[in-house]
């Protein structure tokens, strides 16, 4: 049994990771990834694979974990090779962008997913909803069995995972970019440590845990594509889309501060107060 990554980014690595202890063969394909895709890659214990089309002929499932805006271009590529298996679509997409993957993988027997959770790893467990063919769905359970990853079935409906995290990063992230924008505004006025009294004194909202906020900023490129998905299933469904659409403006102030989980919050703050052109 062999299934292929693509590809090994932080969430994709952790969930490879998990998946080995079922005993499968896991594949990824080295050729135009990064130095830091590689590591990870390794780290995971994944194996290269000389090329795509071949790493497609060996794989029985495919894992797709990659930034939204890139999911349609790897289904595409996925699709011209006349690939046949399981196709595991796990990006933060809309469930309008997943329908125009599963008609471009007609071929192939798509598995609508979505990740909620951390990456997993022995001390932090994920949720991966499925839907889809219910023997496919099977099938990607017992691939994360007994591991970190808990998945979850929903039925057949194709679009269903993808509804299910548009809804819930709607809210937690647009919370967390809300937070960001309120403790900058505190800020120029030398009140954030009044505003965070009054959060603490709220307690379990994002504006409570400012400290978050860095991490917030090292992810906001990532981020801010997923908020263009939010928008879209919002305005499908006949809902207001324009919270969405302003989350991503923000998130796009921190472009600059990618993977810098280091930044200091006064940095974090100031980065929205720069025009986005200059913080990129």
């Amino acid at each position: 049994m062999t299934v292929l990554v693509l590809h090994p980014g932080q969430m994709g690595a952790a969930l490879a990771v998990q998946a080995r202890r079922s005993g499968w063969r896991l594949l990824w394909c080295p050729a135009g990834r990064s130095a830091a895709s590689a590591c990870r890659a390794d780290a995971a214990g994944l194996e290269p694979a000389d090329d795509l089309h071949q790493a497609l002929a060996t794989a029985r499932m495919v894992l797709a974990v990659c930034p939204p805006a890139g999911a349609e271009d790897l289904a595409a590529q996925v699709a011209a090779a006349g690939y046949r298996g399981i196709y595991v679509e796990a990006n933060a997409i809309s469930p309008q962008r997943l329908e125009r993957i599963a008609a471009r993988l007609a071929g192939s027997r798509v598995v609508d997913a979505s990740i909620i959770g951390p990456p997993p790893s022995p001390s932090a467990e994920a949720r991966l909803y499925l839907a889809g063919p219910p023997a496919d769905v099977a099938e990607v359970s017992r691939l994360f069995a007994g591991t970190a990853v808990q998945t979850v079935d929903l039925g057949e409906r194709l679009g269903d995972a993808s509804s299910l995290k548009m809804a819930f990063a709607a809210f937690q992230k647009i919370a967390r970019t809300l937070a960001g924008v309120s403790y900058a505004l505190a800020e120029e006025y030398g009140l954030r440590e009044q505003l965070r009294a009054e959060a603490a004194r709220m307690g379990g909202s994002a504006l409570a845990d400012p400290d978050y906020l860095p991490s917030v900023a090292a992810r906001g490129w990532r981020w801010a594509p997923e908020m263009q998905e939010v928008a879209e299933t919002l305005h499908a469904a006949g809902l207001p889309s324009e919270l969405a659409v302003a989350a991503q403006t923000v998130l796009g102030r921190w472009a600059g501060d990618k993977d810098l989980f280091d930044l200091s919050l006064e940095d974090t703050l100031a980065h929205l107060r720069q025009p986005e052109k200059e913080n990129q």
